[in-house]
């Protein structure tokens, strides 16, 4: 018979929830075996365990819960009601386990597994779609999870383990990070039609400084590279809009509320003219990048020496 704790014994540290889990988990299966067996000796011989270890096992499972679990009869066992109530959260916690390792195997499986990959908005349209159908012609059954979004919150989402690579602009620079320059893109003055500026090719960056601008927000790369540039041309930018997306840039200086340092689109948009800029160089450089010390699965290493082979022709 297990006696009950003393309540200086409940209130010990030895008592502490995390800790008792811990000294639970790798017993919970033990658990589960002699519930379904009723017999310690054939749940052994199943587990492959010797009788002594499991015997032992459970005496002390019952002694850290302060529970019975089972009652004894010879050598078959029941379980208690305790018991019963317990085996319902374990069976649930090791079924929830067993999920877990099938879904991890899963991912790493290299035919079948999966990758998350991050790449910024602009890229959406053309470049990523067009990367994944070059990959999967090798690789036809590789599972993708696709996240787009500024250069910082893909950052941060790769730091937090949320994804396995992106692609995105500036390329960084950090301790914890792994980056690869792939490809740059030259970065267009957009100008609406009938603008004073939009029959010229081309432009000195410096010409535009009288403009009012529409920009992305702060801590997107491509606003930062328009300060940038726009500061190496002599001039801050005036600005009259912000927004997340290029696209939506692109319309707003369709309808004549300013100019913008834009890539180019994906498919060309009526009511804008989009003129090389000749000085300073507008150009954004695009890069891999991936937490330091992360180890891949066969998947992400195939997709990530895939993408490194494209250096120098990511971009369509």
């Amino acid at each position: 018979m297990v006696h009950q704790r003393s309540s200086a014994e409940w209130l010990s540290p030895s008592s502490d929830t995390e800790d008792m889990v811990l000294s639970l988990a790798p017993r919970l299966a033990y658990f589960a075996g002699v519930a379904r067996t009723e017999h310690v000796t054939r749940a052994a011989q199943e587990m492959n365990v010797p009788q002594s270890t499991l015997s032992r096992s459970m005496a002390r499972l019952e002694q850290d819960l302060g529970v019975d679990l089972f009652a004894r009869h010879g050598r078959t066992v029941s379980l208690t009601p305790a018991g019963r109530t317990f085996l319902t959260s374990v069976e649930r916690a090791l079924a929830e386990v067993g999920r877990a390792v099938e879904e991890v195997r899963a991912d790493a499986d290299p035919t079948t597994g999966k990758v998350a990959f991050g790449f910024l908005h602009t890229m959406g349209a053309e470049t990523v779609p067009g990367l994944l159908q070059a990959f999967r012609a090798d690789h036809p059954r590789v599972r993708f999870s696709l996240v787009q979004n500024y250069g910082e919150a893909m950052l941060e989402r790769l730091r937090a383990g949320d994804l396995d690579l992106c692609l995105t602009s500036p390329v960084p620079d950090a301790p914890d990070l792994v980056a690869r320059r792939l490809d740059e893109q030259k970065l267009r003055l957009v100008v609406p039609d009938g603008h004073r500026l939009a029959g010229r090719r081309r432009i000195r960056l410096a010409e535009a400084a009288d403009e009012t601008f529409v920009t992305l927000e702060p801590g997107y790369g491509l606003r930062r590279i328009t300060d940038d540039l726009c500061n190496e041309a002599g001039f801050k930018p005036r600005i009259a809009f912000e927004g997340e997306e290029a696209e939506t840039l692109r319309g707003l200086v369709a309808a004549g509320l300013g100019v913008a340092l834009l890539p180019p689109p994906a498919v060309p948009r009526p009511g804008v003219a989009e003129l090389t800029v000749t000085a300073p160089r507008a150009v954004r450089e695009i890069g891999v990048a991936w937490l330091e010390g992360h180890p891949d699965t066969p998947p992400v290493a195939a997709f990530k020496k895939f993408l490194l082979s494209r250096r120098g022709s990511l971009l369509p």
